[in-house]
């Protein structure tokens, strides 16, 4: 079977990482995958199998006729069984190339998020039903997600299936990344993850200065880049954080900051299943998190992780206080998410569902 992975651009990132994890295991198996760009790009993504461009322009996503055409010509050549659109635009183009180019294979859309809170206007549920139409399964990455967009589109209820997000199984024990974070003041607490609304920086800061009345030597760093980052960077110099407060951009190894730290933070106000909280559980770090999308199936609030409801910020600096305690109960709790994950959220075996799923529709 061969199944054409068709993602917005070389970035390591998101859906992106994801699609070239998944086509990476898709060979392991015996099948092929194709990552198909839709977007120019030079990230170095962890994929040695086939690549093709499209060479879409990102001035044109409504109406990008060449690129269009690119993908029906890369489907005529490669004659793959399946279509998997991984968020973003790539649905769009996939569905105008098969219109406009005829072409009969099945498509397979990713939904990664809680989709209720982008599409909120009744032109933008009637322009993105027209698409999701053409998409013989709609594959969620959680059972919040499923639920949500069953309710906003109960006309493809059939067609959503639930398949969660996964992890790769990394070498940890590096002794030239045994520490990324060296000298840093404790306890060291993590965020991981772009920097969008969606990540709520602004009042995880907030959050930080709770921590810091009972822990005044903790110290906050931040893992990833994004539009809002010299927004954030600019509140921590008002309110005189630079000492506490750590940006590294955008990193590959953003797993080992995760294992050094002492705990992981996540008061996101949109999620769907963030991969950075499986990578935390195969690190054995504590997470803490808001209860949204899709966090609750996996942090189980004292079994595997502390789960905060959304937006109260003072629960939440204690959840992380209590999390820093080395009792008991909080390397049991660590163990449990390890055992979670191991079970579960490895990308292996989260292929071979993918791989269950291409064959429900392919013709």
């Amino acid at each position: 079977m061969t199944i054409l992975q068709l993602v917005q651009k070389p970035q390591l990132r998101g859906a992106e990482m994801f699609a070239s994890q998944l086509s990476t295991h898709i060979n392991e198996k015996g099948d092929k995958a194709i990552l198909v760009f839709v977007f120019p790009g030079k990230a170095p993504l962890p994929f040695a199998g086939e690549t093709r461009h499209l060479n879409g322009s990102p001035k044109k996503r409504m109406w990008d006729l060449k690129a269009w055409r690119n993908l029906a010509r890369i489907i005529k050549e490669e004659k793959p069984d399946v279509v998997q659109a991984n968020a973003g635009d790539t649905l769009k183009y996939a569905v105008f190339s098969k219109l406009f180019f005829k072409w009969k294979q099945p498509i397979v859309f990713r939904n990664a998020s809680t989709i209720s809170l982008y599409i909120k206007t009744t032109p933008a549920k009637l322009l993105n039903g027209f698409f999701f139409k053409y998409a013989s399964r709609i594959v969620s990455v959680s059972r919040t997600s499923a639920t949500d967009f069953a309710k906003l589109f109960p006309q493809f209820k059939e067609r959503i299936v639930t398949v969660p997000i996964g992890i790769e199984e990394a070498l940890l024990n590096d002794p030239a990344k045994e520490n990324v974070i060296p000298g840093a003041s404790k306890p060291v607490l993590v965020h991981v993850g772009g920097f969008s609304f969606e990540k709520n920086h602004v009042r995880l800061i907030a959050i930080f200065e709770n921590i810091l009345k009972k822990q005044p030597g903790a110290s906050l760093h931040f893992v990833g880049s994004g539009p809002l980052q010299a927004q954030i960077e600019e509140l921590v110099k008002q309110k005189g954080l630079q000492q506490q407060i750590y940006f590294y951009g955008f990193r590959n190894d953003a797993m080992q900051f995760i294992k050094n730290a002492d705990v992981l933070l996540l008061p996101s106000i949109i999620e769907g299943l963030p991969g950075v909280i499986l990578e935390a559980f195969y690190c054995k770090t504590p997470v803490v998190a808001y209860d949204v999308g899709g966090i609750g199936e996996v942090v189980i609030n004292n079994k595997t992780g502390y789960l905060v409801p959304k937006g109260n910020e003072e629960i939440f600096a204690d959840r992380v206080l209590a999390a820093l305690d080395k009792t008991p109960e909080n390397q049991q709790l660590v163990q449990h998410a390890w055992g979670l994950v191991m079970s579960e959220y490895l990308n292996a075996n989260i292929a071979k569902k993918f791989l269950d799923v291409y064959e429900s529709v392919k013709k």
